[in-house]
């Protein structure tokens, strides 16, 4: 749990800085990338990251503008965009809104009363469950895997 700001928003850098380098790497041609027939595919993972941030602001009082389109986009520029837009707007949202205060605060998530610095870490905790899960999907899809969290067998060349 957060239980200052700007811890979170240090996270919140280097998180949405991995997720988004995991998310340049996608192609067009591999966003249907999934490990199995009906699974998670590349694009669903990455649209998924790119859209979800918007529901956790939400949970914790914020307002960040959803992406436009509710269906997985064809081209892998507009996930990165869309990302890149939602992720710099939270953390503008975060800077302007909360307080340490806040972050202490509960409010209403799923039935219960949660401080708003839990949600916030379920947010990182959740996206970096995704991008671990799009990591061996970019594996299998004959991409580069940046080393987010440390060195992959590409940076070992």
């Amino acid at each position: 749990m957060y239980r200052t700001k700007e811890d979170f928003l240090n996270d919140w850098t280097n998180a949405s800085r991995g997720t988004l380098q995991v998310l340049e790497v996608l192609t067009d041609d591999t966003l249907n990338q999934a490990i199995v027939e009906d699974h998670s595919t590349l694009g669903w993972l990455g649209w998924h990251l790119a859209t979800s941030p918007v529901f956790f602001a939400g949970q914790v009082g914020l307002s960040v503008t959803p992406a436009k389109g509710e269906s997985v986009p064809t081209k892998a520029t507009e996930i990165v965009e869309a990302y890149q837009k939602i992720s710099d707007e939270l953390k503008r949202e975060v800077e302007k809104t909360l307080t340490d205060e806040k972050m202490i605060e509960t409010v209403e998530s799923f039935g219960k009363q949660t401080p708003r610095g839990a949600l916030l870490r379920v947010l990182i905790d959740h996206q970096t469950h995704h991008r671990g899960q799009m990591t061996v999907l970019l594996r299998q899809a004959g991409l580069p895997v940046p080393g987010v969290m440390g060195p992959t067998k590409e940076d070992q060349k």
